[in-house]
């Protein structure tokens, strides 16, 4: 029994968190999860040509209107419909000149299915939900809560707004 409970406790302490994760950039560049503890994030499944694309607008005026209460974490995915075909490069060229973004974006991931990126696994488990089309949204709280949104809830929406 004792050796159970030192099993289950040294599994649970060894549980990845968010701040685990070290996942490279657009521009491939590693960035640490671990500069992220103690803010409020908001992860986003993100893709180029898809009907919910312009969601990219507020998104980055989330980013400039709240970027002290919020960091905005973008990952496209090619998930849904094969709605974000680009290349990385292509990616981060279509953000900047189209939506002007600078919140921090990732190389392109799988959010769903066999090759299911281990965030969104983690995401999936602490919330009981993944993605079910591009724009779905994680807000992941200073204390570690994580509340799944749908692509429906854009991100000036109150749901998020007034959680900061």
């Amino acid at each position: 029994m004792k050796l159970a409970i030192t099993l289950l406790f040294a599994f649970v302490m060894s549980a990845p968190t968010i701040y685990d994760f070290k996942i490279n950039s657009l521009e491939g560049k590693q960035v640490d999860f671990s500069a992220y503890k103690g803010k409020t994030l908001l992860i986003v499944n993100t893709a180029s040509k898809c009907g919910y694309t312009p969601q990219y607008e507020e998104l980055q005026k989330l980013h400039e209107q709240f970027g002290s209460k919020i960091t905005i974490l973008g990952f496209p995915a090619n998930n849904f419909g094969g709605q974000e075909p680009g290349t990385n490069l292509q990616i981060a060229e279509f953000c900047k000149a189209n939506y002007g973004v600078t919140f921090q974006m990732f190389e392109k991931i799988s959010v769903k299915g066999d090759d299911q990126h281990p965030l969104y696994a983690l995401l999936k488990e602490k919330t009981g939900q993944e993605p079910t089309w591009n724009f779905c949204k994680y807000l992941v709280k200073p204390d570690g809560t994580v509340t799944f949104l749908s692509s429906k809830v854009k991100p000036l929406d109150p749901q998020i707004v007034g959680a900061l």
